[in-house]
């Protein structure tokens, strides 16, 4: 059985409950910071390629049809991770990144010091980080700020209390409803000649290196030309209103040199790897990419793809329909709407909500076959989030989709699971394979946060060979990791299906959960608004 440390619920109802801290808002007299009202935001625009680099030459080999992209998926964790340092190690004139987490653990620490090392190089570093999960971490991002060639950029910040969570919330309980709103994009751009993008954050538990849990995920590794405009994308957020200069937020008086030290101590010292050791191939039997890039050409599946992107403003909308305006949700779900023949979804925070349900039937009356993978609640790591999930199960099942639900101890059995070792494992994938040839993949859940609160940052692909990949690392956490589920005979109550070797395993209760957590999302569920989840 698994349960939820205390933290971890505090943390998701500080994070999903908007109208509890909204309404507290209203009623104290806080007001206790503010964020400054003058910032001088130097534009700048993303680089071409150069000729002179390394990377974009291999980008040019690997991707040769001026109007396709080169892709590379990446199922396997240490392979991401690995993919990510390669590429700034030999980057020689440009990194772009953007993410909604950088962790001050092994992982953002080895990924950190590898930014500062590019930029000692002479390369130019900008990075954009979502301030929600910066507390504490002040020292890793303003002391690489310090160094020469670096910017660091604070999306949609918090003004103060920067020490813990709790604490930046406390002190901006006044503006919560804009900070209720967070930047979810992940994307990296290198020399502007590769990208990577996805479902991944920068931690351990992102790149199976957590001895706790670690997320099934899956981002890729892109080349040709949809670079230029995943670049542009940054571009927009990186100059944009709601992105401050780390040193307009972090107002620390010491010299640059004592930050730079700071830094240094920080990620050059203590418990971390300055490499990542991989396996002779991952899970689809692709070498490392380094390798590739040492050969001078990198072996990636074409075709034609699209690139998206909601509006950094949207953070700043004062109505769920502005909004919903300027979210790529929509477009995603009519090229599912549009399938004709069958569909694969993971979305590890999946609340289809009533329109959902009703156009998942509509797929099914056209005989569109329909299969989604989702987190069960032993395995989320959103308990809250899962409440607004178990309204629709019934409904879902009745329209005759196939639902699965990752279990955290089935997917690391085996000596072929997708996450290895005794750590629980939880879903984080977002992607969905429409008739066989057309590949979604982003940070974009199907859940209301996604539609009204995050921005998001996705690919839609024409390209067979690449959705055949994303079906094939979906089947292994399916196979060998999920619970079936359908209605017990004759009944619509719900039951769990494991396979087994000696038959299915039968199951009619939520499967590895302790009472008090069955007990918890039962009294939590009439006070949870789904919008806000």
């Amino acid at each position: 059985m698994h349960d939820f440390d205390l933290p971890g619920v505090c943390l998701s109802v500080v994070r999903r409950l908007g109208w509890l801290f909204g309404f507290i808002a209203a009623v104290a007299a806080t007001g206790c910071g503010t964020l400054p009202a003058a910032v001088d935001r130097p534009q700048s625009m993303a680089r071409p390629p150069s000729a002179e680099s390394p990377l974009a030459r291999v980008g040019e080999r690997s991707s040769p049809d001026p109007m396709s992209s080169g892709f590379r998926l990446m199922p396997t964790g240490l392979y991401a991770l690995d993919a990510r340092i390669q590429l700034i190690r030999r980057a020689t004139d440009s990194l772009d990144i953007q993410y909604y987490l950088i962790e001050n653990d092994r992982t953002g620490r080895l990924f950190m010091r590898s930014l500062r090392n590019a930029a000692l190089r002479g390369v130019r570093v900008r990075l954009l980080v979502d301030d929600l999960y910066t507390a504490g971490a002040d020292p890793m991002f303003r002391g690489l700020a310090a160094f020469e060639n670096v910017e660091v950029r604070l999306f949609n910040p918090f003004c103060c209390s920067r020490e813990t969570i709790v604490g930046q919330y406390v002190a901006s309980l006044a503006d919560f409803g804009r900070l209720n709103h967070r930047m979810h994009n992940k994307l990296m751009v290198a020399d502007g000649a590769f990208a990577i993008m996805g479902g991944r954050n920068i931690a351990d538990e992102y790149f199976t290196r957590s001895t706790m849990s670690n997320f099934v995920d899956m981002d890729v590794l892109i080349a040709g030309a949809v670079v230029p405009r995943l670049a542009s994308l940054f571009d927009a957020y990186w100059n944009s209103a709601q992105a401050f200069p780390v040193e307009t937020i972090i107002r620390d008086a010491s010299d640059p040199a004592a930050l730079q030290r700071a830094f240094d101590h920080l990620v050059d010292e203590g418990d971390q790897m300055t490499s990542v050791r991989l396996p002779p191939i991952d899970m689809l039997g692709q070498r490392p990419v380094g390798d590739d890039l040492d050969a001078g050409h990198l072996a990636l599946v074409q075709g034609r793809a699209v690139v998206f992107a909601d509006r950094p403003a949207k953070v700043a909308a004062t109505s769920i329909e502005a909004a919903r305006a300027m979210t790529v949700q929509m477009d995603v779900m009519e090229r599912v709407m549009a399938s004709k023949g069958d569909v694969v979804i993971s979305s590890p925070y999946f609340i289809p909500g009533e329109k959902g349900v009703r156009e998942f039937e509509e797929l099914r009356k056209r005989n569109v076959r329909v299969l989604v993978l989702t987190n069960s609640l032993a395995a989320t790591d959103e308990p809250l989030v899962h409440v607004g999930y178990s309204r629709y199960r019934t409904a879902l099942l009745r329209t005759g989709i196939d639902l699965y639900e990752l279990s955290p101890t089935r997917i690391v059995e085996g000596d072929r699971a997708p996450i290895a070792g005794k750590s629980l494992g939880r879903l984080h994938a977002k992607a969905a394979v429409i008739d066989q040839t057309t590949v979604y993949l982003g940070s974009m859940n199907l859940d209301p946060r996604s539609e009204s609160t995050n921005t998001e940052l996705g690919m839609l692909a024409e390209c067979p060979e690449l959705a055949r990949q994303v079906v094939r690392a979906l089947e292994m956490s399916k196979l060998r990791g999920a619970y079936r589920l359908r209605f017990a005979t004759g009944r619509e109550s719900l039951e769990w299906i494991a396979p087994d070797n000696r038959g299915d395993a039968v199951l009619s209760s939520e499967p590895e959960v302790s009472p008090w957590l069955r007990i918890r999302n039962i009294l939590f569920a009439p006070f949870v608004p789904e919008q806000l989840l």
